[in-house]
């Protein structure tokens, strides 16, 4: 796969190009890729297509043996068919997660900065947001990373108000990808209080080289009451056909969790995702090791680039995802009037931090060509330098 070659998508319906107000604005923000799909999902997808029938899906037992296989061959984790259940996306398995085992008023705990959509799913279940902020660690080369405040933890794990902790792994945006001895840690504590560990694992399959991923599944005792949420939509670049899944081991959280997809009218799913998956699963990883190489080449040279460029900004070193985290605090702008002007006076659209909870940041979608991310960076570079001549040099 080239992925250097890409496919124009503005005016393709794209989400990421075309909320763009003009079509030379480079978009380095929302989290989808700009690579076409490996080539068993597209001809999985054609496949389909010819068959020239689209009614209600019968959700198939290829489709579950692929969901198996994947964390069987790519993390030695051993689960069943009726661990499993299917939904349209991760963030309705989210939210209808928090409501099946949540009555509003209940505390969900968060390791903030965190991912936005976390805080919607607490609000619009009527919880209560519960914030475990993250201990940053600076290193001497203006990177730094992110550590769990386990004390302060254990403290809001210990409050019997808060039902369930929600993480991620690996998070966004901080990149981090938790150590299998932090999540035992973490699981150990929810399990002396009896708090239900949820995992939003979207991010997984795109791990660093020189990093490992560490499902939550293969890091807790299988007695312990936990749900993970995966897709392949962030590493095989799929999310608009809207497939996700729920695993858990244990029957009491199954039920109430299928209860509440029932409710909430998100247990149907489309045969596209359906196929997508299972061709991602069975036959694309490949192609996801050649993208996980490019886009780690992506961010050894922008990392490079911005502290080469930029002395008065500091990165996250990146473990996971293709989401780099940048701290522009010295700019002393509000991160969204930041984004508002970079996107406006210099056409390149990133992420403002305070949009998951820390302001001061930018968070940077490297999953696209070299050549597009480079002018991108480029614009981005002359941005933030005017912004800080002019928030910073005497007049």
């Amino acid at each position: 796969m080239d992925f250097d070659k890409l496919t124009p998508r503005y005016g393709s319906g794209s989400y990421k190009w075309d909320s763009a107000s003009e079509a030379d604005i480079i978009p380095l923000w929302v989290a989808d890729m700009d690579f076409t799909v490996a080539h068993p999902i597209t001809d999985a997808l054609m496949k389909r297509v010819k068959h020239g029938i689209f009614g209600y899906t019968y959700v198939s037992e290829r489709y579950y043996d692929a969901v198996m296989r994947w964390y069987g061959e790519r993390y030695g984790i051993l689960i069943s068919r009726d661990d499993i259940l299917y939904t349209s996306g991760v963030v309705p398995a989210i939210s209808a997660t928090i409501k099946a085992l949540t009555h509003p008023g209940d505390g969900v705990i968060i390791m903030t900065p965190v991912y936005n959509c976390f805080f919607s799913s607490i609000r619009n279940n009527g919880c209560r947001q519960v914030d475990v902020p993250l201990i940053r660690e600076d290193f001497t080369d203006r990177t730094f990373t992110y550590k769990i405040d386990f004390p302060r933890l254990r403290a809001a794990l210990e409050d019997p108000r808060n039902r369930v902790l929600l993480l991620c792994n690996p998070h966004n945006p901080a990149g981090r990808a938790w150590t299998a001895e932090e999540l035992g840690e973490i699981a150990e504590l929810c399990r002396q209080t009896g708090t239900t560990l949820l995992s939003d694992e979207i991010h997984g399959d795109l791990t660093m080289p020189g990093y490992r991923f560490t499902p939550i599944l293969s890091a807790i005792p299988a007695d312990t009451p936990s749900v993970t949420f995966s897709s392949p939509s962030k590493a095989f670049n799929t999310a608009g056909l809207q497939i996700a899944n729920i695993i858990t081991r244990n029957p009491s959280l199954r039920y109430a969790i299928d209860r509440a997809l029932n409710d909430n009218e998100v247990c149907d799913v489309n045969p596209f995702g359906v196929e997508a998956l299972i061709a991602a699963y069975n036959d694309s990883r490949p192609w996801l090791e050649g993208v996980i190489g490019y886009i780690h080449n992506n961010a050894v040279r922008t990392s490079a680039q911005l502290l080469e460029s930029l002395p008065f900004v500091s990165i996250a070193r990146l473990e996971a995802s293709y989401l780099l985290w940048v701290d522009i605090s010295r700019l002393h702008v509000n991160s969204t009037e930041l984004e508002e002007t970079l996107r406006e006076q210099y056409r390149v659209w990133i992420n403002a931090g305070d949009m998951y909870g820390s302001d001061g940041y930018i968070r940077i979608n490297l999953a696209t060509s070299a050549e597009i991310l480079d002018k991108g960076l480029d614009r981005l570079i002359e941005g933030l330098t005017h912004v800080y001549n002019r928030n910073t040099l005497p007049t």
